[in-house]
């Protein structure tokens, strides 16, 4: 398999449940090596999105938004398998239940349960995008969906850039010990910007960056960094506040 696509296979694999031909072991090389084809990857799901709103609007112009939004977020979980939810369930738990301890913090964080202050975080960010979308559908804007998923996969990229991984081990370690050059990084996370520029608007991603800056300066003073929860957390969180951005 050509070097490329399996970089692109590994990314599709780890940041979705589609399934992909990879064979073999996967090295912490590889898996570095693919954070390159986040974007894209961000931005083929947004696509689907795209295609399943026009798609139904094709067949019924008067087709009510706010079950079109809850079917759209339906594909969205069921697409990423929950993974950000995930992570943003852990991290709320932790940050209540921490106490403000890096350590206790960092321990709930690994704990396989979700508390009650996960869950209802989960429901409320679920129903913001919910209301969010179903307001933007309703308006006739559907041509966000594509670059949506590329804005919060890119700013992925651009933590591990600039943001300590406080765990020994894991998927986060080898991203942060094998990225490739941040030239080419830079590339694409400026391609993704003037995307999401020219289908979005510019208000929503300054939102999202104000937004990004204060959760990772939140993750710096309570942990010392990042982890892969704090990193999913930040995602959803950015989603549900692009989408409001996009409403003004």
């Amino acid at each position: 398999m050509d070097k490329q696509l399996r970089s692109f296979y590994i990314a599709l694999s780890f940041l979705t449940r589609i399934a992909t031909p990879v064979k073999g072991d996967v090295t912490q090389k590889q898996i570095g090596e693919s954070i390159v084809f986040y974007p894209l990857v961000g931005a083929l799901m947004g696509l689907t999105f795209y295609i399943i709103a026009e798609t139904i609007f094709f067949f019924s112009t008067d087709f009510s938004s706010e079950v079109l939004a809850a079917i759209l977020l339906a594909v969205w979980v069921l697409v990423t398998g929950g993974l950000h939810l995930d992570g943003l369930a852990d991290s709320a738990d932790a940050w209540i239940g921490g106490l403000n301890n890096r350590d206790r913090t960092l321990e709930i964080m690994k704990g396989p349960y979700c508390g009650p202050i996960g869950v209802a975080i989960i429901v409320l960010t679920l129903l913001l995008k919910w209301t969010a979308l179903s307001y933007l559908l309703k308006n006739d804007q559907s041509a966000f969906l594509i670059v949506l998923p590329m804005l919060s996969r890119s700013i992925i990229i651009v933590l591990f850039m600039t943001t300590v991984y406080v765990r020994d081990s894991g998927l986060g370690t080898a991203l942060l010990s094998y990225m490739p050059n941040e030239t080419i990084l830079w590339s694409l996370l400026l391609v993704s910007a003037l995307a999401y520029f020219i289908f979005a608007n510019i208000f929503s991603m300054l939102l999202v960056a104000i937004v990004v800056i204060a959760l990772r300066m939140m993750m710096i003073q309570r942990i010392g960094g990042m982890t892969g929860d704090t990193l999913g957390a930040t995602v959803e969180i950015a989603e549900a506040v692009a989408l409001i951005g996009l409403v003004f």
